[in-house]
């Protein structure tokens, strides 16, 4: 038995555990083990939530801590290829082993209390970092903020990144409620950094209701700059220049690593950073499936974006890299995600879709996408039962001047990024 094999094991049982039970939302379940738990960190604890930017911010946050010479653990999901990537120490992967570790530390305290497969996650990886002689823990929030299994953990600073619609079943109708629910992870007497450029009020509300030390973008820190560097300013901390841009590629990183960076000076009594540090973390972060630009011809770009607002970026990002005759899509959706809004926002910017199906209860096959995408006026070109299937008729199509975007989904991305390895170890 590998130990690759019983982690799979692991995780099937989770799910199937997870499907066999109607869970309330709330926290006491989830509190209910945490106190079991016979571990405890002294690390800087930093909740990260949003509807889009979460997993850049994070990035951003763990390496320039990095770069300064703190030992990092950072929680992020969904994953592309292996849970693991869920659970980084040091900017890599945790092994099979510790994950296995934790996962069964936690299964052994639970006891008869329910967990969704998420939340039995999250404290694994809560029982992985308390392990470790750790000096920041990042957590990314999975969903909304104020019930999520992150939000057990009382965090020394929480960064709101944007709120935009999605999960409405589960948040609410409009950006107020949803708001509302993200500013729940702020914490009374401890930074609440919002780098929405226009929060919903309820989020202002929530942070003054809660006592949260309060920091808005445009308002208590920004930034400004030109092609070649960047500053940031802050009301408190004065300004940074001469920035590099940040290694990730889009229009909103700066806005993210604008929250970065006030969440640190924040910190900065208890994790005091270079600004070298600071230039080196933006030089050298990296995150798969963000505007991801593959090496080749016909370029390749990878995008996860899912929902309108992350469309309108990926739009905006698509329109800053001129020079390509056409733009070639691979389009995978889950159902329960605004289809037409996410066309709307890209039917401007791209000449050819191809629209592929996803596996699991909550995917679209190709033919129900293509039609939700039909009635925000997109016709795709064709239609493929998988991702794989469409990447492969997208590139024969294409020409070295062209680019190909894939994007809908997490699951998207990464079907494409298998398919692609597969292909590479087949042409070595």
């Amino acid at each position: 038995m590998t130990q690759t094999s019983a982690l799979d094991r692991w995780l099937e049982k989770l799910e199937a555990r997870a499907a066999s039970h109607v869970i309330a939302l709330g926290l006491e379940r989830v509190r209910a083990v945490l106190d079991r738990l016979p571990v405890a960190t002294g690390a800087v604890v930093i909740t990260v939530a949003g509807t889009n930017g979460k997993g850049s911010t994070c990035a951003l946050l763990e390496a320039m801590l990095r770069a300064g010479g703190y030992r990092v653990g950072c929680y992020t999901s969904p994953h592309l290829l292996r849970y693991n990537e869920r659970v980084r120490l040091d900017g890599q992967p945790i092994g099979d082993e510790a994950l296995l570790s934790a996962f069964e530390a936690v299964e052994a305290v639970r006891g008869d209390v329910p967990l969704t497969y998420f939340e039995h996650g999250t404290l694994a990886a809560w029982v992985a970092f308390c392990r470790e002689p750790l000096d920041a823990i990042i957590l990314e929030v999975g969903l909304g903020g104020r019930l999520d299994a992150t939000n057990v953990f009382d965090a020394d600073a929480a960064i709101l990144t944007g709120v935009a619609l999605d999960h409405q079943a589960w948040l609410g109708p409009d950006r107020e409620a949803i708001g509302r629910e993200k500013a729940g992870i702020f914490r009374s007497g401890r930074p609440a950094i919002v780098a929405d450029p226009v929060p919903p009020r309820s989020v202002l509300e929530t942070a003054a209701a809660l006592g949260a030390e309060l920091y808005r973008l445009g308002v208590d820190f920004g930034y400004d700059g030109d092609r070649q560097q960047w500053r940031w300013w802050s009301r408190t901390a004065g300004n940074r220049g001469g920035l590099p841009y940040p290694a990730l590629r889009g229009v909103n990183q700066l806005m993210n690593a604008s929250a970065a960076l006030m969440a640190l000076t924040c910190l900065r009594d208890r994790l005091p950073l270079a600004m070298q540090a600071v230039r080196e973390g933006l030089m050298t972060v990296e995150l798969p499936g963000r505007f991801q630009v593959l090496p080749g011809r016909p370029s390749v770009i990878l995008d996860v974006a899912h929902n309108p607002q992350a469309a309108a970026v990926l739009a905006e990002n698509l329109a800053a890299m001129p020079g390509y005759r056409r733009t070639l899509a691979v389009v995978g959706m889950l159902a329960d995600k605004d289809v037409e809004g996410v066309a709307r926002a890209l039917v401007r910017r791209i000449d050819v879709w191809f629209a592929a199906g996803l596996q699991g209860s909550r995917a679209l096959t190709a033919g129900a996408l293509a039609a939700r995408l039909e009635s925000a006026g997109v016709v795709p070109g064709e239609t493929f039962a998988s991702v794989p299937e469409a990447l492969a008729a997208a590139r024969a199509q294409a020409k070295d001047d062209d680019r190909i975007v894939v994007f809908g989904s997490f699951l998207t991305v990464a079907e494409a990024l298998r398919a692609l390895h597969v292909q590479d170890t087949e042409a070595r």
